[in-house]
């Protein structure tokens, strides 16, 4: 595998901090990945998800939103809109660097946020979705103990995974703009939802939502006992084996590109 480390101008105009890992030989095509809220680049299940992929022939950029990482920027100021930014400003770097993504990959709110963005990268033929929430808003759960203290006096420090954020009123109202369901239905791209039924974070219902919405073609696998981060080695090898035999259908190189799904 080989390993480029780069930058790119983000929402406005910061440095995100991105990884480029490749297969030794010519990639067959390039993935965008899209990690957790509050997460990175280099967080277990999208470095391990990543480097799989590579080994199927498929190169991944992987990026820090706006103010996690090593990623300019405060964290504070960004919402769901910055981090569709951030994803479009990432696959404009691999079209202008490399090729367009056509494969985009989502874990946890990175997949509601590659649901919401996928039509803004018109070379995607293939979405694929890990734990994603089918409502953005459905993230402020993890800090509900803080909602009136966020709404009453504009911002709260709130401890995530363990560290402390701050989180603005403004991130909630965002988060509340925006509905994904008409977005998945005319997403016009191959879906493959992958989520675990015991998935403590992201409710399995959330998936049904994103499944029912979407035309096909679309898939669903069940990742049986994993957790919502897939911090088991296998969990996260599962993941990334199940996503690239799937999606090579999809983005085959000699698939034509004015080849799209079916919709129906």
């Amino acid at each position: 595998m080989k390993v480029e480390r780069t930058d790119f101008p983000g929402t406005s105009g910061q440095r995100l901090a991105a990884r480029l890992d490749s297969p030794d030989h010519e990639p067959r095509a390039f993935a965008l990945f899209a990690h957790c809220f509050t997460c990175g680049k280099d967080i277990f299940a999208t470095s391990r998800i990543s480097q799989a992929l590579t080994e199927h022939g498929i190169a991944v950029l992987r990026f820090d939103f706006t103010g996690l990482g090593a990623s300019e920027g405060e964290f504070a100021n960004t919402n769901f809109s910055s981090n569709l930014s951030d994803l479009i400003a990432a696959a404009n770097h691999l079209r202008t660097m490399h090729i367009a993504p056509s494969l985009l990959i989502g874990h946890s709110l990175g997949g509601a946020a590659i649901l919401a963005a996928t039509s803004d990268i018109p070379e995607s033929r293939a979405v694929a979705t890990i734990g994603a929430p089918s409502d953005p808003g459905h993230v402020t759960g993890l800090f509900r103990e803080h909602l009136d203290q966020i709404n009453a006096e504009g911002e709260a420090a709130v401890q995530l995974a363990g560290r402390p954020f701050r989180i603005k009123r403004q991130f909630l109202e965002d988060a509340a703009e925006h509905k994904l369901t008409e977005r998945i239905r005319q997403l016009r791209r191959a879906l493959l939802v992958l989520h675990a039924p015991l998935d403590r974070t992201v409710d399995i219902v959330n998936a049904e939502h994103i499944f029912t919405a979407a035309r096909h073609p679309k898939s669903f696998v069940s990742l049986d006992d994993a957790d919502h981060l897939l911090s088991r080695r296998r969990d996260a090898i599962y993941a990334a084996n199940i996503i690239a035999a799937w999606s090579e259908r999809y983005i085959a190189s000699d698939t034509p590109a004015s080849d799209s799904p079916r919709t129906t």
